[in-house]
């Protein structure tokens, strides 16, 4: 679960000097971005590292006020409200793309009605969108224990729930889609070592890390079709993901 409980960004990117898919030279989307909270510290950070690669980076951005964010990384900054936008709207935003990563949420402390809005409504209106702009690739940050989410009716408990039911829709969709669930999140700067397995697993992952993995995903195309678990450990990130893609 987020640490904190208001974020409210997700991101597309488009039109990059590479792709996050091998050899095919466009660009990134990233869905939802706003500057004060848990997974919006991770496209920030996301957008840093594609940019400094080369890649051209759009964060939707949902606020004006947020488009120095966006800007500051490298990525450009396009107005667009995940949960009042349509999805033709956002199909417009992010045509062109050849990935697209959902990096939005309302987060476990929110209201209810916010979690279904954002994190699960606005991932499933972004795969949608991606579909029908002919966008091929879509990410999306997840939960450690949105494998098996609890009955409950507080805010993690729905929220859970919220990120199980957009993940079934990721995973029943047509595109090569990537399920990255990690551990609770960490301010911790990244140590660059992590623990990378295809069930779940215990402990904190700091937002850095949790970054850098989504940028090597992009680029790898032997992560699609497949849910991971990313929390902190004592591999290299590269050695970590390598174990898992290449099992």
């Amino acid at each position: 679960m987020p640490a904190d409980p208001e974020h409210e960004w997700g991101c597309t990117a488009r039109g990059g000097a590479a792709s996050p898919l091998i050899d095919v030279p466009r660009a990134k989307a990233l869905g939802g971005c706003s500057a004060h909270n848990a997974t919006v510290a991770i496209a920030l950070g996301l957008t840093r590292l594609l940019s400094a690669d080369g890649d051209s980076v759009i964060g939707l951005i949902r606020n004006p006020d947020q488009a120095t964010d966006v800007s500051d990384r490298g990525g450009s900054p396009v107005l667009c409200d995940l949960e009042r936008a349509s999805e033709g709207q956002i199909a417009a935003a992010i045509k062109g793309a050849d990935a697209a990563v959902f990096a939005a949420g309302a987060g476990g402390g929110g209201s209810a009605a916010r979690t279904l809005t954002v994190d699960r409504d606005g991932a499933i209106k972004l795969l949608r969108a991606a579909a029908k702009a002919g966008v091929p690739r879509y990410l999306i940050i997840s939960a450690g224990g949105a494998e098996d989410p609890p009955d409950g009716d507080d805010g993690l408990s729905i929220y859970l729930r919220a990120k199980a039911d957009a993940d079934a829709a990721v995973q029943s969709s047509d595109l090569d889609w990537t399920i990255l669930r990690p551990g609770p999140l960490t301010d911790d700067p990244g140590a660059g070592r992590v623990r990378v397995d295809p069930t779940p697993g215990q402990g904190t992952v700091p937002r850095d890390d949790v970054a850098a993995a989504l940028a090597r995903l992009l680029h790898d195309e032997r992560a699609a079709h497949r849910v991971l678990y990313v929390n902190g450990g004592d591999r290299p990130l590269d050695h970590a993901l390598e174990a898992v893609l290449s099992g």
